[in-house]
């Protein structure tokens, strides 16, 4: 026991006098948080809306003083004709264009529907302007709309993430692509870079089991992600505003299986590499990229062609993103992400099978 801790303090020692490997583990965490959770986001604001003023009552009049007090649009300016609200919008000085239309009822008072002119470059982003616009113009305007209500728009409550913040959607994300790529990428690294030191050799004619040796290798990092994980949970808590509303002992369990998975990960890329740069290189092809475009991370897995669909089903962060997403943003219960931990877990133990057995406790 004395001679796997002296193992597993020498691999602590190593990282902490590294300041490269210091600043790659809790640098990166910490940029990418607030890159994503305030540089990053795809949250409506400030988008610039022209009113047409052909047809305007006080109805409609209170409606887009309600859309220009929100946060979300600021009114530019009021024009005569969609005509010259539809040039301000090819000229860039204007996001979408809202033209009130009144038609009689048997009441004597005039129901509002709203023509939309939008910008439709970025199309997500134009469904969410006219999603937001028409939550704020549904709003009755006073007791009489409120009774009569509104046929052509209907009020939208949207659930657990009422404000629409981009920071809920990415924080579970950006847990799933640092967790891995810490602890596979510098796990692989640190073992190959025994290898091309030739400081391998040394360490399998100790005393101690190779097993031992991997074990004590990867138990540093094991401590650091769960270090990098606090620090992903206080920022985004307290800093992001994202509500941990499921219990913190599941998500820290369900971390820790992920975490371990990654670690198989890395052990199974340094049976492969021989170099530090080949560790590298093959941890960002197999792991970087695939998170990013198949996990669900940026861009939904349903809306992917069912080829992607399928080749998205062996990437691990996507179960560990879903099941995130529904403890910290959903506050499900564990009986709701089953499917996702035996998933990790049935991967976790794959890959660490694979990883010990392709283990070479010689090196040639």
């Amino acid at each position: 026991m004395k001679q796997f801790l002296s193992f597993v303090i020498k691999e602590a020692r190593h990282i902490l006098r590294d300041r490269r490997t210091m600043l790659i583990l809790f640098g990166m965490p910490i940029v990418l948080m607030l890159l994503f959770g305030f540089a990053i986001t795809n949250d409506v604001k400030n988008v610039r809306v022209v009113v047409v003023t052909s047809q305007m009552d006080r109805q409609t009049q209170a409606a887009v003083d309600r859309l220009a007090a929100s946060e979300y649009f600021n009114v530019i300016a009021t024009v005569g004709t969609t005509r010259q609200a539809e040039l301000l919008i090819r000229n860039q000085q204007a996001d979408m264009s809202l033209t009130p239309s009144l038609s009689p009822n048997g009441e004597g008072r005039g129901r509002v529907q709203w023509q939309m002119m939008v910008d439709g470059c970025d199309p997500n982003m134009a469904q969410q302007w006219t999603t937001y616009a028409q939550t704020i113009l549904s709003s009755p305007t006073d007791a009489f709309q409120s009774s009569i209500g509104n046929p052509q728009l209907s009020i939208v409550n949207f659930l657990y993430n009422p404000q629409m913040k981009s920071a809920y959607n990415f924080v579970p994300a950006i847990m799933g692509m640092l967790l891995m790529l810490v602890c596979a990428m510098m796990t692989s690294i640190s073992i190959v870079r025994e290898k091309e030191k030739g400081t391998m050799e040394v360490l399998l004619v100790s005393p101690i089991r190779p097993l031992m040796i991997i074990i004590a290798k990867a138990i540093p990092y094991l401590v650091l992600a769960f270090v990098i994980l606090v620090s992903i949970l206080l920022m985004a808590r307290f800093v992001l505003g994202v509500p941990l509303a499921g219990s913190l002992a599941w998500i820290v369990i369900v971390s820790t299986i992920y975490i371990l998975l990654a670690l198989s990960l890395g052990l199974l890329i340094s049976n492969v590499a021989q170099s530090q740069l080949v560790a590298l290189l093959l941890s960002a092809m197999v792991l970087l990229m695939p998170i990013v475009m198949l996990s669900g991370m940026l861009f939904p897995i349903e809306s992917m062609p069912t080829v992607l669909q399928w080749v998205s089903a062996v990437v691990p962060p996507r179960y560990y993103i879903e099941a995130m997403r529904k403890l910290m943003i959903m506050g499900v219960g564990i009986g709701e992400v089953v499917r996702e931990v035996a998933i990790l877990s049935g991967m976790t133990v794959l890959l660490l099978v694979v990883s010990l057995a392709k283990f070479k406790t010689r090196l040639e």
